[in-house]
């Protein structure tokens, strides 16, 4: 009878994509997946107390909900604090984040079935993509992180920056082609440091991408301002491959909060990013990460940031209450914020996000776009992103999915 396995994944789509190896690498060995497995294995997140909460739950729950399952555990909340998770009801296994991939040579090892390709194993970088989903793949190129912000415990979860090839970039986005996906995100923790230590670059990465146009599409999934170049912004503009969306990370709009952030750029470098974005492309969607409640953000740092976000040409934000974490500078600082003034200060950049989404929509209302439709059907309507990562929707039609087809955008069919 075939072993049965299910996975749950919390944090980053880098955790998904490997997830989703995980579980095609298992399946191609003879497992099957199962709500009530032999084995539960979670995929963990310790960006956030909130992330650690999550996976305590879920670990609990998979051990009451069937009590002689293995519950395996890997990623950053077991690099972390390996001890804790290695101790918690249920729990039989954990992997921390560079050796993760272990998992499926210790199943097949449990299972008496063959062993894998050692080449799963043969080096601090493994390769991974989604496949679950057939409109689009996230595709692992680069992991860890040599920054060190005063506030991330990221570095130290995931260990030091390490990046796939340009040819094994290209090799896997071939696989993913072939499986008739017509979107690449490209992810890592730290993606834009992408062959630093390899002897390439992530403009030579994007570069050989275009030429080869493999896929329709191609998105980043985030990318540090430093290391956005103009020549990266440049080969964006000239592409039809290469969608107009960006997410760039910025943490605050204060020069003072920046500086204890340890951040490795300024402002006025943030905004002659947006700024060249817009220039080249006036459709482009810019997202942008935010904490809020970082320890010393006083009232007057707090409402310079606002002001600074509420200034930008930007699309919309990804906003992080500040989350004290263990063994970092920034957990040690004084003072630290309210947990009520964080609230506080979350809440009115949230509404400033809603605002900036809803303008950036409004825009393109009684315009054309070329959307790629999802299985993602509700209430007789099938929706999709534009190029600029505008979500709307059509008429249900079956044939529309995983195509790109031009819209015409209106009132009725944007969700912010």
């Amino acid at each position: 009878m075939p072993q049965t396995f299910y996975i749950a994944t919390l944090g980053c789509k880098l955790n998904y994509s490997e997830s989703s190896n995980i579980a095609r690498e298992l399946q191609n060995s003879g497992f099957q997946t199962s709500t009530t497995p032999d084995y539960y294995i979670l995929n963990t997140c310790t960006v956030t107390t909130t992330a650690e909460k999550k996976a305590r739950s879920l670990i609990a729950k998979f051990h009451r909900k069937n009590p002689f399952a293995k519950i395996i555990v890997i990623g950053c909340f077991t690099a972390r604090d390996r001890g804790v998770v290695e101790n918690l009801p249920g729990v039989a296994k954990v992997f921390g984040s560079e050796e993760k991939m272990k998992i499926i040579q210790y199943l097949l090892d449990i299972s008496k079935k063959n062993t894998i390709h050692d080449t799963l194993f043969t080096n601090h970088f493994f390769s991974t993509y989604s496949s679950h989903d057939r409109t689009r793949s996230f595709l692992k190129i680069q992991d860890g992180c040599d920054y060190h912000c005063s506030y991330c415990v990221v570095a130290r979860a995931r260990g030091s920056s390490r990046s796939d090839t340009i040819e094994n970039v290209l090799e896997n986005i071939k696989k993913i082609a072939a499986l008739d996906c017509k979107e690449v995100i490209l992810t890592g923790v730290n993606t834009g440091d992408f062959g630093r230590k390899n002897g390439e670059t992530f403009y030579q990465l994007l570069s050989a991408i275009k030429k080869t146009k493999l896929v329709a599409r191609v998105r980043i999934s985030s990318i540090e301002p430093n290391l956005l170049t103009d020549d990266i912004i440049h080969l964006f503009a000239n592409s039809d491959i290469l969608m107009p969306h960006f997410h760039i990370p910025l943490q605050s709009g204060s020069d003072g909060v920046l500086a204890i952030m340890k951040r490795r750029y300024k402002t006025a470098l943030f905004v002659e990013k947006v700024q060249q974005i817009k220039s080249l492309m006036p459709h482009a969607c810019i997202a942008v990460d935010v904490i809020s409640g970082f320890p010393s953000e006083t009232e007057d740092s707090f409402e310079e940031s606002f002001r600074f976000l509420e200034k930008l040409p930007i699309s919309y934000l990804h906003v992080f209450t500040y989350s004290k974490r263990p063994n970092t500078p920034a957990a040690e600082m004084k003072p630290q914020v309210k947990d009520s003034v964080k609230k506080v200060r979350t809440k009115k950049l949230l509404l400033l996000s809603e605002t900036k989404k809803t303008t950036f929509y409004q825009e393109y209302v009684n315009t054309q776009r070329a959307v790629l439709f999802e299985d993602d059907v509700k209430n007789g309507q099938i929706f999709g992103f534009t190029d600029n990562y505008i979500r709307v929707s059509a008429p249900y039609n079956e044939k529309l999915i995983n195509q790109i087809a031009y819209v015409e955008i209106t009132e009725n069919n944007t969700y912010v």
